[in-house]
C-alpha cells in the first residue's frame, strides 16, 4: 500500500470521535481500529484553522473511486446520524475513515469490500461546517 496522505482534523472532531470510541461496542473493532489509526496520524487544529478545501466530519465531499472512476458526493456523519439517505457515509465505513482530513487533490489507497483495494481522490469539498458562520477580518 502506498504512503498515507498527511491529514487535517479539528480538535473538536478529534475529541468527538474519541468518545464515539470510547462506546463502541466490541464488533465494530475493526472499523474503530481503521480509525483510530487515521485520528493518531493527524495534524490537529482549532476549527477555525481548518482550510476550507479539508474534509471534516459533517463536511459534504466529492471523490472519485478508481479503479472504476465513478465519483460520489456524500455527506461524511456519525453513526447516529445515519439514516435511509444514500448520501451519507459513516465515519465507521472504510471510505468514511479514509476521507476523514484530507485536503481536495489528494489521494489514499484503502481495502475495498471483499478485499483488494482502491484509490480515493478528493475532487471538492463543497460544504464544510467549520466555515458556517464565520467572518473574515
Amino acid at each position: 500500500m502506498a504512503e498515507l496522505p498527511p491529514i487535517t482534523v479539528s480538535s473538536q472532531d478529534l475529541e468527538r470521535l474519541y468518545a464515539l470510541l470510547e462506546k463502541l461496542p466490541a464488533e465494530n473493532f475493526a472499523n474503530a481500529a481503521a480509525l483510530e489509526n487515521e485520528l493518531m496520524r493527524a495534524n490537529v487544529l482549532e476549527a477555525h484553522e481548518i482550510p476550507p478545501d479539508v474534509v471534516t466530519m459533517r463536511s459534504i465531499v466529492r471523490f472519485v473511486i478508481n479503479p472504476s472512476g465513478k465519483v460520489f458526493e456524500l455527506l461524511l456523519c456519525y453513526p447516529d446520524e445515519m439514516d435511509d439517505n444514500p448520501n451519507k457515509v459513516s465515519i465507521l465505513a472504510p471510505i468514511g475513515s479514509a476521507i476523514l482530513g484530507m485536503s481536495v487533490g489528494q489521494q489514499i489507497e484503502w481495502p475495498a469490500p471483499g478485499g483488494g483495494t482502491v484509490s480515493v481522490r478528493i475532487v471538492a469539498v463543497t460544504w464544510q461546517p467549520e466555515r458556517v458562520g464565520m467572518v473574515s477580518l
